[in-house]
């Protein structure tokens, strides 16, 4: 009896996974005729216009309402490199008589980092 049951499920798995096979073969030859169906000449041409209607190029979702305003406002710069070069040619500019901010504007990194560099080189008066 159980026996026969075992047989009967080893049918039915191999079914499943003939009809999976199946199902899998329709699938891909329906998406491969998909740009045809939309008047498109090619697949290219499918997905490039898929990514025009997105309105970015691309089809990832962007921050929406009130963060894709501030998004479009805040611009984000990339992280610099502080080496010892930076470090030198910030000390040289300070004894030169330069402010921090100018000293940021010629090195191309931010007030902050010019404030950090300056207090770890002592370069910076103690508050009294």
């Amino acid at each position: 009896m159980v026996t026969k049951q075992i047989k009967e499920l080893e049918v039915t798995k191999a079914k499943i996974v003939a009809l999976e096979k199946s199902i899998a073969k329709r699938l891909r030859k329906e998406l491969s005729a998909l740009h045809g169906k939309y008047g498109f000449d090619s697949m290219d041409e499918f997905i490039s216009a898929l990514k025009g209607a997105s309105g970015r190029g691309s089809l990832k979702k962007g921050p929406r309402g009130k963060a894709a305003k501030a998004a479009g406002k805040a611009k984000r710069h990339k992280r610099s490199i502080i080496t010892d070069e930076t470090r030198a040619s910030v000390k040289k500019l300070v004894e030169s008589g330069k402010t921090g901010s100018q000293i940021a504007k010629s090195l191309g990194i931010s007030l902050p980092s010019v404030q950090n560099i300056k207090k770890a080189l002592g370069l910076v008066k103690a508050r009294s």
